[in-house]
């Protein structure tokens, strides 16, 4: 098998499943509990919190534990359109969906929505987020890195401008943690999401950072744990996990990265050479691990089938609804001819893949395109 499809989700890291393991054996006890295996358990939670500040910038107290990222992004949303009296929240229509159907959920509840548009490269600049705010905004939220087209936006200049008029930012950086250095002791963020299992943590696990200070709204109810921000009994497996993987990989990240983007750079070259192909997004603010190509009048959903016969894990950027194949958001905002929207493919690297992986990968997309493409 040649696994690209860490976007998605990407394995286990081995130093997070040792973490993980005695939690799910022999320590299954509640970390609420008063007894020693309780507390066990709960000095387990507060070793993985410092953990994840550490390799964060941030303070462990800023650093509450979730089921994942799309409800980091839910708890950041929600908590900031609270703030008293501002109605008004700014994000990009290239924003994963965990953001974009609560900007939706939160316009039902009587707010106010802009979206701003991308260029052809998917980039947002901080120049669009600065003419949108007026003095009724409580939130920008844009995501660091895209996880269909892996543009990788500039967070860091428009947290300055949010933090300037006053206006709450939130940052999806889900697929950013782990491939992007991020230390919120420079960044101006007020919350910033992530998800375990992108970054070789379990899955149902991940965080959301809260800057002191930020407003937080509980959206689950219960025994207030985290807190008293996110109620119920942790997942202390999915915790430690995620304390161990994103200490690893953070770690060293500027080396990890480099390797990385050596096979993109040659798997993207030899994408380049199918006639009638196209990379999506940006060719240098890009993820190191990120390649989306579509291919002129190919089903891209066929595409991904006809790769896995083969033994090469991929995705998609377009999705079935209703049976009818529509496009994915990212690509039509971004101005893909239908075409070659219909027919795209996302492949995203790890530092496990290996230079004859691409090769071969490489050579598969050639072959099933053709096939594809001859069977019309």
């Amino acid at each position: 098998m040649i696994y690209l499809d860490n976007a998605a989700s990407a394995p286990i890291n081995p130093k997070a499943l040792e973490a993980a393991l005695p939690f799910l054996t022999a320590n299954f006890a509640n970390p609420s509990s008063p007894h020693g295996a309780g507390q066990s358990a709960a000095l387990a939670i507060i070793e993985a919190r410092e953990k994840c500040a550490a390799a964060l910038g941030a303070a462990p107290d800023e650093i509450i534990f979730t089921s994942g990222g799309t409800e980091s992004d839910n708890l950041a949303i929600f908590s900031a359109l609270n703030r008293g009296g501002r109605r008004r929240m700014i994000t990009t229509r290239i924003e994963h969906h965990a953001v974009l159907n609560a900007f939706r959920e939160a316009e039902r509840r009587g707010f106010e929505a802009v979206y701003l548009e991308p260029n052809a490269d998917g980039l947002i600049n901080a120049e669009q987020v600065a003419e949108a705010i007026d003095d009724c905004t409580a939130l920008v939220s844009v995501m660091a890195a895209n996880n269909e087209i892996g543009t990788i936006q500039p967070v860091g200049e428009i947290a300055e401008i949010c933090k300037e008029r006053g206006v709450l930012f939130h940052v999806d950086a889900v697929q950013a943690v782990g491939s992007l250095p991020i230390d919120m002791r420079i960044l101006n963020a007020d919350y910033l999401s992530v998800s375990a299992h992108k970054i070789g943590g379990i899955k149902g696990g991940g965080l959301l950072f809260a800057r002191k200070g930020a407003p937080l709204s509980p959206m689950i109810f219960g025994g207030g744990q985290e807190r008293g921000i996110r109620s119920g009994t942790e997942n202390v497996a999915a915790i430690t996990a995620l304390g161990a993987a994103i200490e690893d990989i953070t770690h060293d990240i500027e080396k990890r990265a480099v390797k990385i983007a050596e096979l993109r750079d040659m798997l993207i070259s030899r994408l380049s050479e199918i006639p009638h192909s196209r990379l999506n997004g940006s060719q240098t603010a890009r993820l190191c691990g990120n390649v989306n190509f579509s291919f002129e009048n190919i089903d891209g959903e066929a595409l991904v089938q006809s790769l896995d016969l083969f033994g090469v894990c991929a995705s998609a950027a377009s999705a079935c609804s209703s049976g009818k194949q529509t496009a994915s958001h990212v690509l039509r905002a971004i101005g893909t001819p239908e075409k070659y929207a219909l027919g795209s493919l996302r492949l995203t690297l790890s530092e496990s893949n290996t230079r004859s992986e691409i090769l071969k990968a490489a050579e598969l997309v050639k072959d099933c395109v053709e096939r594809l493409r001859n069977a019309l």
